[in-house]
């Protein structure tokens, strides 16, 4: 993306403008995995919502596979784009309609995948044994049924169906429980290493970023304040911000094994 800018009006009589991200640039390659870090209000999620075309900028560039993305309107573009570009959210809940069965996700996949003889069920089979799932512990249920952990899993089994050449991963682990977020963010790598899926990871845990990331991203009110390496964003960080955020991870000596 190239001078991603957002600027929010607000207020009915005494109009405001608030800018939630200005003149962001950063490039995401195959199989790379980048975090943007930074506390609410930062911007993060407001990147990660107009790269998904769920927010229209301002103005700037976003190219995916040498066209500019802002510029996509018509139907069979905009799905072409959702199935190699896709977006699992922070709630594992809201992702779902309560008064339908998880299957719906699953099977909704199908519609952006143009063969249309595929053996479905084996499809979500294989997608679901591929997270740590099992076909007849999860389909046919209600989502107040299943754990946070399970919602999400079935979000990322999702991704195997479809198999996006990018993943926005808006805080996906935050409101799972701390014992399986690992095992969740495992599965991100896992799509990475076998797809070449390059992942764009949206976190406030700059810890969590060091064990994940090849890159971390740092930003504040809407800018880029510094990028790098995780191992140079903790050992050498040059912000102000950066050494704040710093401040609050606990010593880390060694990345996660298996990460």
């Amino acid at each position: 993306m190239n001078n991603l800018t957002k600027v929010f009006t607000v207020g009915l009589l005494r109009k405001k403008e608030i800018v939630a991200v200005k003149d962001v640039t950063f490039q995401a390659t195959p199989g790379q995995f980048i975090s943007l870090v930074g506390e609410s209000g930062s911007g993060k999620t407001t990147t990660a919502k107009i790269i998904l075309k769920l927010l229209p900028p301002t103005s700037g560039q976003i190219l995916f596979e040498g066209k500019d993305v802002t510029r996509l309107r018509k139907h069979e573009e905009l799905r072409e784009y959702w199935r190699k570009v896709h977006g699992i959210f922070q709630d594992p809940y809201a992702s779902f309609n309560p008064l339908q069965k998880v299957d719906r996700v699953l099977y909704q996949a199908f519609e952006l995948m143009d063969d249309k003889d595929i053996n479905k069920d084996r499809v979500v089979r294989e997608a679901l044994r591929e997270v740590g799932l099992n076909w007849d512990e999860v389909l046919g249920k209600y989502p107040h049924e299943l754990s946070g952990g399970q919602r999400q899993r079935i979000m990322v089994a999702r991704c195997y169906m479809i198999k996006p050449r990018l993943i926005l991963a808006d805080e996906p682990v935050s409101m799972i429980d701390a014992s399986t977020r690992k095992s969740v963010l495992q599965l991100f790598t896992n799509l990475r290493d076998e797809y070449k899926t390059s992942v764009i990871f949206i976190t406030h845990d700059l810890g969590l970023a060091y064990y994940v990331s090849d890159e971390i991203i740092i930003m504040y009110r809407g800018v880029i304040v510094e990028r790098g390496p995780p191992e140079e964003i903790l050992e050498h960080a040059r912000s102000e911000y950066t050494k704040r955020l710093r401040s609050d991870v606990p010593l880390l000596y060694k990345k996660w094994e298996g990460f």
